[in-house]
């Protein structure tokens, strides 16, 4: 009998994913043998160092294009360019979720585990905040640097649900309105469930059409097949849900306001920023690689949810009241310009695609690094009414939310503008020049609500009840300055971040 003999591993490849297991391992430890008055320093230098090394690595292997542990992850340029985004914008995020001087404690429950509106729950008010946040947010920047890797359908699965599952958790988690918290949380449980469960079945169904689950199989099924095609079609089906549902797409989208609403807001800007980054790198390697040769097959469909993607987030942005639900229903339009860049289904519209998200991702988090520090005695003033002539008692916070805003609404010299311009120019490039009309409309839409708010901050008299805007600390303020500034910069100066978006756009098999 002949010995089983192993794929090979090769580690500097995986170097990035397991450094931040390795980390997330250790911060169980921490919370174990460390003092609770000292978890939280420890913890957060813990997952910023695990982040920063982790970065190191993915530039250390810049130049590796190879496919290993038998055929799972691939490592080449669009998997290194969007492993370096989601740890940068992870990175930033944790400065969020570590911020403790806004709010005494910070912005997370001391024992989720407390019924609400006990005494436990009172005594606990003042207490500081779950330490646990920070692995399980290195946990789920682990699971998405898989994902963007994952190389066949299985590993796939498996790192949706590692850093799905964290995320759960942390939905749950916040300080103020607990109910709502738990009840977002919930929600984004049961239907990532569901989600997951389609995209498992999916797999199954492409397993049966093509006799593998490596997306290089795959893609030779698709050129060749030899069984019924009705297989390939439903689990790619079943396969695009799960994906969808990640990226915040028309119709699985509904998850998406309650969840941003209910969660933390250092979670929420976390979702935003890199859930956004790690379910399109998913996207774009299933459909480039394994399914590119049935395109004409489902362009027209991801096209038609596009549409639909773009004018629900306009349209029901208009409608908000809630500044967090506003900002859901604005990335769920910008996930729909996000699939446009997809469609073009050419090297433009991956690099346009792979720029777009880095220069949202960093927007968002200033946007929600802005929410977090207008409060009142109940804590964040989310309500629109609450905002009425802010900027006159804070015209500095005022004037950078002002210009993120103006961002998201795509004016030029900004990064709103020129993301845009790049996936729409992709498209049209693409041969989808109809999405790009679609996009342009939607876009106008999209403007007047946050017109709006820019009119209410500016031009409203403050009443009584308008919230006091906190000093940030120093975490939030790095933060804060990292998104504005990238957000210029981005749009002032584009090209460096362009060129390498087109050095990095080529997928391997």
């Amino acid at each position: 009998m002949e010995p089983l003999t192993l794929p090979p591993i090769d580690y500097g490849a995986l170097l990035p994913m397991l450094i931040l297991f390795g980390a997330a391992c250790a911060g169980i430890l921490v919370e174990i043998v460390v003092p609770r008055q000292a978890r939280n320093v420890v913890q957060l230098s813990l997952s910023l160092l695990a982040v920063v090394a982790s970065l190191t690595a993915v530039v250390l292997a810049r130049e590796t294009r190879t496919v290993t542990i038998g055929g799972a992850v691939a490592v080449d340029g669009p998997t290194l360019f969007l492993q370096g985004a989601i740890l940068v914008l992870g990175g930033v995020s944790l400065l969020l979720i570590g911020e403790r001087t806004i709010e005494r404690g910070g912005a997370f429950v001391a024992q989720a585990a407390v019924t609400v509106g006990s005494e436990k729950d009172a005594k606990q008010a003042n207490s500081p905040g779950a330490t646990e946040v920070y692995p399980l947010s290195t946990f789920a920047l682990g699971g998405m640097l898989l994902f963007v890797a994952a190389n066949d359908l299985l590993t796939m699965f498996i790192a949706l649900e590692v850093f799905s599952l964290p995320l759960y958790l942390l939905c749950a988690l916040a300080r103020r309105r607990r109910l709502l918290s738990q009840e977002a949380a919930l929600k984004y449980f049961l239907l990532g469930s569901y989600a997951s469960a389609f995209f498992l079945f999916g797999v199954a169904f492409i397993y049966g059409f093509s006799g593998g689950i490596q997306l290089s199989v795959v893609h030779e099924a698709v050129a060749n097949p030899q069984r019924s095609e009705v297989l390939l079609y439903v689990g790619l089906a079943m396969v695009a849900i799960g994906l969808l549902f990640k990226a915040a797409l028309a119709p699985f989208h509904v998850w998406t306001p309650d969840v941003y609403q209910g969660a933390p807001t250092p979670i929420t800007a976390f979702m935003a920023a890199c859930t956004k980054v790690a379910a399109f790198g998913a996207l774009l390697r299933v459909l480039y690689v394994a399914f590119e040769g049935v395109r004409w097959n489902f362009q027209p469909v991801l096209g038609v949810i596009a549409i639909l993607t773009m004018f629900v987030g306009a349209i029901l942005a208009v409608t908000q009241t809630d500044m967090k639900r506003l900002l859901a229903y604005s990335s769920i339009a910008n996930a729909g310009y996000l699939l446009v860049g997809v469609l073009a289904l050419n090297e433009a519209g991956l690099s346009s695609t792979m720029f777009y998200l880095v220069a949202y991702g960093f927007s968002v988090l200033a946007a929600f690094a802005i929410i977090s520090l207008v409060r009142d005695a109940d804590g964040e003033a989310t309500h629109l009414s609450r905002w009425a002539g802010i900027g006159r008692k804070s015209p500095l916070l005022a004037g950078v939310f002002t210009f993120i805003l103006l961002a998201f609404a795509g004016i030029p010299l900004t990064s709103g503008f020129t993301s845009k311009f790049a996936v729409f120019g992709a498209a049209v490039e693409g041969g989808q020049t109809w999405l790009v009309i679609f996009g342009v409309i939607s876009s106008m839409l999209l403007a007047f609500p946050y017109l709006r708010v820019v009119v209410l901050m500016w031009l409203s008299e403050p009443g009584e009840t308008t919230p006091t805007v906190s000093i940030p600390g120093y975490l939030t303020s790095a933060a804060l300055a990292l998104g504005v500034i990238v957000t210029v910069a981005l749009g002032v100066v584009p090209a460096p971040l362009i060129d390498l978006t087109r050095e990095a756009s080529q997928f391997v098999r």
